[in-house]
């Protein structure tokens, strides 16, 4: 019952508001109606009673009807009840029977005018609702905080309600501006030390005294600090990908795929990874490196996640299809990946398996930089447990418009 009761529709504001205003003028109306048949009956009464009113025992009027029949008497005190009857009955027909269809036309009528002004006095209500679900629908929250209602008119409590909501999401919008630059700024001085770090472990690495263990204490730490230098490289580029891209230059994902499969093929050939590539023509627009990354940490991911018995392999692939959008797929054999984990593996240092140590190669970020790159393109990114073990990732970007010219 409490389930049926959820699921049922409920009207909407503007019905009910509609709906509130039609039946207080249907009350109104007809208790207006109420009181002017009430105040005709006293009126008519007191005439008749002034007027025709008999002395005790006696009915004396006289009168003369338009035939010249004069009546008197008893005669006159029926005729005049029976025009008191008739005029009665027409009072009754008048301002019940006409009253009461006048007052359903009418009421029709202001139901209409109700549901009209409704409308306009929610209008502003659905502005308000229009920008949230803009923002909301954004493909990341702080990428549609910059808009704004800007809502019109006099100072009331719409007004105030949307000024409310446009300061609360300039604030957020502040709010993320300065999450994303100070990853940036820390990232971009976290660079220093750790080259510093890694110039002071080399050469102590590369003198004459020393031992080894020295020397393998050093390339412990050299593998660290390149893992801290990954991780910083990474935060960079995930902060620059969070960015709008507003430069646009063509690019062919066919182009980028026959050059990254290239570039990892010395690590596929060390990880015992058969590549295989698909590069059919996909062309898009969009900034050519973080595209260029894009596939590269899709192909990386696939080979850092597979199977070590020489049998692994991963295909890559890029294509057009028919809904006027372009395709990267990268598959791949590797460990089985549950169906409800497979959306935790696009957020930023999760990282999937065993490999969480700090000496491992992965930093986390490869997926997130992913989706973010995807979606700074007006793309999207999805991905699925493939059968019998490994993943398939789908980076989806769309086609650039007939007679779209670049900027």
């Amino acid at each position: 019952m409490i389930f049926s009761r959820l699921s049922r529709p409920q009207p909407t504001l503007r019905l009910r508001l509609t709906l509130v205003y039609g039946a207080l003028f249907m009350v109104a109306g007809l208790t207006l109606l109420g009181v002017t048949y009430l105040l005709f009956d006293q009126q008519l009464n007191q005439y008749f009673e002034s007027r025709f009113a008999p002395e005790p025992g006696k009915f004396k009027k006289t009168f003369l009807l338009r035939d010249g029949i004069e009546l008197s008497g008893e005669a006159a005190r029926e005729f005049i009840e029976r025009q008191e009857m008739e005029l009665r009955g027409v009072a009754v027909t008048s301002l019940i029977t006409q009253g009461a269809v006048a007052l359903i036309v009418v009421g029709a009528a202001a139901v209409v005018l109700g549901w009209v002004v409704a409308g306009r006095v929610l209008a502003p209500l659905h502005q308000v609702t229009a920008t949230a679900r803009r923002i909301a629908a954004a493909p990341m929250a702080e990428r549609g905080l910059h808009e704004r209602i800007s809502l019109d008119g006099p100072d009331d409590e719409v007004k105030e309600l949307a000024d409310t909501f446009d300061t609360m999401v300039e604030r957020l919008d502040h709010s993320f501006d300065g999450q994303r630059r100070f990853v940036a700024n820390a990232s971009h001085e976290l660079r220093t030390p750790l080259t510093l770090n890694r110039a002071l472990v080399e050469l102590a690495m590369h003198r004459r005294t020393a031992t080894p263990d020295v020397k393998e204490l050093g390339e412990s730490l050299l593998e660290i600090n390149a893992r801290h230098e990954r991780l910083i490289s990474g935060l960079l580029l995930l902060a620059r990908s969070d960015q709008h891209i507003a430069d646009r230059s063509p690019v062919d994902l066919a182009d980028v795929v026959t050059h990254v499969v290239a570039h990892t093929s010395s690590d596929a050939f060390e990880a015992k990874v058969t590549m295989y590539e698909v590069a059919e023509q996909a062309p898009t627009t969009g900034d050519a490196l973080l595209l260029e990354r894009l596939v590269h940490n899709l192909v990386e991911n696939g080979i850092r996640y597979n199977v070590d018995d020489g049998t692994g392999w991963v295909r890559v692939v890029s294509r057009t299809v028919s809904d006027g959008k372009v395709e990267v797929e990268v598959s791949n054999t590797g460990p089985s990946v549950p169906p409800y984990d497979v959306h935790l593996l696009f957020k930023p240092f999760h990282r999937h398996g065993a490999e969480r140590t700090v000496t491992g190669k992965s930093a986390g970020l490869g997926l997130s930089i992913v989706r973010s790159v995807a979606l700074a393109h007006g793309g999207e990114v999805r991905a699925r447990p493939r059968e019998g073990g490994g993943l398939v990732v789908i980076a989806s970007l769309p086609r650039p418009r007939p007679g779209h010219v670049v900027s």
